[in-house]
């Protein structure tokens, strides 16, 4: 018996083997004709596998935290139910009979039965991830019962705009300053930028918003919020501009924090660069500074930023959750918060999706652009 047993364990072994083998066959003659190719697909799919167990280690998180949102929906309608009783008897009502518990506990199950959270978490994981995949469809808000996408389409835009608006700036200013201090490297007016570059990128980034809502509250000088009190269609105009003074402070405090360790990292790079033996032999031939500078050496700081672009962009995404919350702006972090409160399951899925889809994709993007930018890098059997 034995013996059949693992007879059989051999055969499965096998097939299994020569399964696997024809499976990478293909794949190893197509990464040996186009690399590139090959390593944009596969970061593709370990992106969406990431993705994947993301989705479910939030679904089982959601499912250890006490209590669910039909118990927040049922204690709605309780104390909305005890306020209009006792406005009517003019007094305070009471409650608590057991037929009134008993029909409570009914209406409580059946709710639970309704929205699916009587299924264990990988249950609804799985329900949750056939919806998205086959219907193209992220549920509902459990909540406010508006279609997910709508709400998400609708608060996205402006979170990705407050982020690409802070990329953009901290990019183009830390590179100058950066350069601009590796050639003035050891004077005062380098530590002094070096110093205040340390102080702000180790000031918590909490305290900085709130001392900039505190200093636009008693001078006046800037909104309390960071959007428009009308919409954009409303006078196009007019509200690009009343949205600029709105996220000034907003965009002071995401550079003030992000641009430090950028600049400190061009800064270094740059020195390390005009130390290397190619800049010596450049000088010796006779070749300007200035086309040392911006023609060979700051080429090579752009290797360690499209690296680290990507958790910058990552960094900004997960600091602008605070921004939006003290500034109330209208985002996709501040929706995120305001879904974990009420534990509206769909909501925060789909949330945290966009936000990891969006800082993964933005990885993937880097290594694209790395290998672009330096001849250097193939993504080969060599590399």
């Amino acid at each position: 018996m034995r013996r059949a047993v693992a007879n059989v364990a051999k055969i499965i072994a096998k097939s299994i083997k020569n399964a696997a083998h024809l499976i990478a066959t293909p794949w190893l003659l197509f990464r040996k004709k186009a690399p590139l190719t090959s390593f944009i697909i596969g970061r593709i799919i370990t992106m969406f596998l990431i993705l994947f167990i993301l989705g479910f280690v939030i679904f089982a998180l959601m499912d250890l935290a006490p209590g669910d949102i039909v118990d927040q929906l049922m204690m709605q309608q309780l104390f909305s139910g005890d306020n209009s009783s006792a406005a009517s008897s003019g007094g305070p009502s009471v409650s608590g009979s057991g037929l009134g518990n008993e029909t409570t506990g009914d209406q409580y199950e059946l709710m639970r039965q309704e929205l699916g959270l009587d299924k264990p978490f990988y249950v609804q994981y799985f329900r949750w991830l056939k919806q998205v995949i086959v219907y193209h469809d992220l549920g509902v808000s459990l909540i406010s019962k508006a279609p997910v996408s709508f709400l998400i389409g609708s608060r996205l835009a402006n979170s990705v705009l407050l982020n690409l608006i802070s990329l953009v700036i901290i990019t183009v200013i830390s590179f100058a300053l950066g350069v601009w201090f590796s050639s003035k490297a050891g004077t005062a007016l380098d530590l002094a930028g070096t110093f205040f570059a340390l102080f702000f990128h180790s000031f918590p980034g909490i305290l900085l918003l709130i001392l900039l809502q505190l200093f636009a509250s008693v001078t006046g000088l800037f909104p309390v919020t960071a959007y428009p009190d009308f919409p954009f269609s409303s006078a196009p105009g007019k509200f690009t501009f009343s949205y600029m003074h709105h996220i000034f402070l907003p965009l002071l405090a995401a550079f003030l924090g992000g641009f430090g360790s950028t600049l400190r990292m061009i800064r270094s790079t740059m020195l390390d660069q005009m130390g290397q033996p190619y800049i010596t032999n450049l000088r010796s031939r006779g070749i300007s500074e200035k086309r040392i500078y911006f023609n060979h050496a700051f080429r090579n700081t752009l290797n360690p930023y499209i690296t680290g672009s990507a958790n910058l962009l990552a960094s900004l995404f997960s600091g602008s959750l605070v921004l939006e919350i003290i500034f109330s702006y209208p985002g996709i972090g501040r929706l995120m918060y305001e879904a974990v409160l009420q534990e509206d399951i769909n909501l925060v899925l789909a949330n945290l999706m966009f936000i990891s889809f969006l800082v993964l994709l933005g990885m993937v993007i880097s290594d694209i652009l790395l290998a672009l930018v330096d001849p250097r890098i193939r993504y080969g059997k060599d590399s």
